[in-house]
């Protein structure tokens, strides 16, 4: 750009705009929520399955996948319900959380229920639970491959 074009006006500027940034919850926060679902989801169904479905842990050990599908579905509707309706379960309200996609909008149920369908394979593959330690934006496997994002509410 000649400095005589820009001041005779013949030079038209681009308007640079910013890269919105998006303001991702820490990790500690999300383990912290995680810990807190476990303790009000997660535990009440497994207590109601131990005793009231399968009548004792024994006859749960004695059929373990019956159990453990009966565990499961219930844990799974109601997180995908809360995440859906409300892009926050009881633990991500509590430290402020909420669940998003990239572009700011609310996910969808598909999203979510792939999102709950890899946490719960990366829960299972011990070394997955890593990836937010090694990755730029410190997201986990689930919040790429769900293309959505747990943001600070605030």
């Amino acid at each position: 750009m000649r400095w005589r074009d820009a001041k005779k006006g013949k030079f038209k500027h681009k308007i640079k705009t910013k890269k919105e940034t998006l303001n991702i919850a820490p990790i500690v926060n999300r383990v912290k929520a995680f810990l807190t679902d476990a303790f009000m989801i997660f535990m009440p169904i497994i207590y109601t399955v131990f005793y009231l479905v399968m009548g004792s842990r024994e006859e749960f050990r004695a059929n373990m996948l019956m159990g453990w599908i009966y565990i499961f579905i219930p844990h799974f509707i109601i997180t995908t319900l809360f995440l859906y309706i409300k892009n926050q379960t009881p633990g991500y309200k509590a430290y402020n959380i909420r669940l998003s996609t990239f572009k700011h909008s609310k996910p969808t149920f598909l999203q979510v229920s792939v999102r709950y369908i890899v946490f719960t394979v990366t829960i299972f593959i011990f070394p997955l639970l890593f990836i937010p330690f090694f990755t730029k934006r410190k997201l986990g496997l689930q919040d790429y491959i769900s293309a959505t994002v747990p943001l600070n509410s605030k």
